[in-house]
């Protein structure tokens, strides 16, 4: 009886010992950086170029070998414990571009077609051009009779689908934007499904022209397209503060005639390392996710940031973005978030993940530099929601100067990706010294958050934070 009861005691305590967690690190950022090494992001592009070889040399959106990416990308993460989500978002799949064109005095001038999904019939559709009392047309109050006409508006004060509904309540059988350029808030998400009238976006010399006319006009809009749909990738640790949600973004697609090795297979490949580096049950601290957004030039991250609500932005501590990070002649930026190259401002919080991405890089032996932050590419919708933003990259298609030669090496004159979006962005061309920087670097910034929003290089608290998607 005795010798049962001690095998039994030794049996609990091997099971407690086993079932406890493994203690924080003294420096989880340091710690998480020095399980990310460039050998493992290797491993993932290895598969990722093997996709692209057997998919005619790509993994572009909307193609087989984008979903063999995705597959292998869900593969991954599940192996690793992780619970992963594929939330769809739609796309237009361009056919024929057509010759979208206003008709003004007997002259054709080029004109762009809003949605693709809302033409006009064969030979188009005439009327005179008329403007509403307010040049926004918001509302149908603002205008008078415009049965039969084409409307002319500007493009502030509401969206496009608002000012087609304004037109087509008081009669009008299609509307001309005047836009130069600065069309935020015209286009809601989701716009071109709910345009059905014929809406043509104008240029200012078009639209002067239309002043210098009362006679009818012809509005022609002939490119096709349809509704496809694709899948972004999801994944968090089941631990950690979920209203503080440290989270880590890479466009998961390929240009269409490139394998996308660099561009963005080392973006894809470092999340993935830092994922199994990681865990999905961290010890402590703030949760974590991590995001493959289906396409960048298709909007994917701003098309999930709109469908978050005003408390799920808030959950969103920061957002970091990894973009290129091994490019063949590299250059090392900081997103610029103190926005020290730049009027605006970022969200408060930016300039503190810059610096703790700098000072990561400085003691790796590598002085970044500053890019931009602005709101294209997939952090941009994260910015103008308000959420701190970081990220690195190595560079694209810009050349390096000679300056930057001497402060990184390679070549001046030549671009820093000098394969970007074609055939020749395979893993032969990634370059593994960067990868051995950028990787650890990205790692231990979301180390850094991860275990705490606090200090120096903090950003904002949870009861502090009033997004707007």
């Amino acid at each position: 009886m005795r010798r049962a009861l001690a095998v039994a005691a030794a049996a609990l305590m091997l099971t407690s010992c086993a079932a406890a967690p493994e203690p924080a690190p003294a420096d989880p950022a340091r710690d998480l950086a020095g399980k990310v090494n460039a050998d493992a992001i290797f491993g993932h592009l290895e598969e990722l170029n093997g996709i692209a070889a057997a998919n005619r040399g790509n993994r572009a959106v909307g193609t087989p070998g984008y979903e063999a990416t995705v597959e292998y990308v869900v593969g991954v993460l599940r192996d690793g414990g992780f619970e992963v989500s594929t939330p769809e978002f739609e796309w237009l799949k361009m056919g024929d571009p057509g010759k979208p064109t206003l008709q003004i005095g007997g002259r054709s001038y080029p004109v762009t077609q809003a949605s693709p999904l809302a033409g006009t019939p064969r030979g188009g559709v005439s009327g005179p051009s008329l403007r509403p009392r307010k040049p926004a047309g918001c509302a149908a109050a603002d205008y008078g009779d415009v049965r039969g006409a084409l409307a002319i508006v500007d493009d502030t004060g509401c969206s496009v689908v608002v000012k087609q509904n304004a037109a087509v309540a008081k009669g009008a059988v299609g509307l001309l934007v005047v836009s130069a350029g600065g069309t935020k808030g015209l286009f809601e998400p989701g716009y071109y499904q709910k345009l059905t009238l014929p809406v043509a976006v104008i240029d200012r010399t078009t639209d002067a022209a239309l002043r210098r006319t009362t006679a009818p006009v012809r509005l022609t809009l002939d490119a096709q397209a349809s509704v496809a749909k694709s899948r972004n990738v999801l994944a968090q640790t089941t631990t950690g503060d979920t209203t503080n949600v440290v989270m880590a973004g890479a466009n998961l697609d390929s240009a269409p005639r490139s394998p996308g090795i660099n561009d963005n297979g080392t973006g894809v490949a470092a999340l993935l390392s830092i994922a199994a580096a990681l865990g999905p049950a961290p010890a402590d601290g703030n949760a974590v996710r991590f995001a493959f957004w289906g396409s960048e030039s298709l909007g994917a991250a701003g098309k999930y940031v709109s469908g978050l609500d005003a408390g799920q932005l808030d959950d969103i501590a920061i957002y970091l973005d990894a973009d290129m990070l091994g490019s063949q002649n590299a250059g090392f930026f900081t997103y610029d978030g103190d926005q020290s190259a730049a009027t605006n401002e970022a969200p408060e919080g930016s300039a503190g993940i810059e610096r703790t991405l700098a000072g990561y890089l400085n003691l790796a032996g590598v002085r970044p530099a500053d890019i931009p932050l602005d709101s294209a590419g997939d952090s941009g919708p994260f910015l103008t929601a308000g959420v701190p933003v970081g990220g690195l990259t190595t560079g694209s298609n810009q050349r390096k100067s000679a300056v930057q030669a001497r402060l990184w090496g390679g070549r001046a004159g030549a671009a820093f990706d000098p394969n970007h979006g074609t055939a020749r962005d395979d893993i032969e061309n990634v370059d593994h010294r960067a990868l051995s920087i950028t990787g650890p670097a990205l790692a231990f910034a979301i180390g850094t958050y991860a275990h705490s929003i606090e200090g120096v290089n903090g950003v904002p608290a949870r009861d502090r934070r009033h997004r707007q998607g």
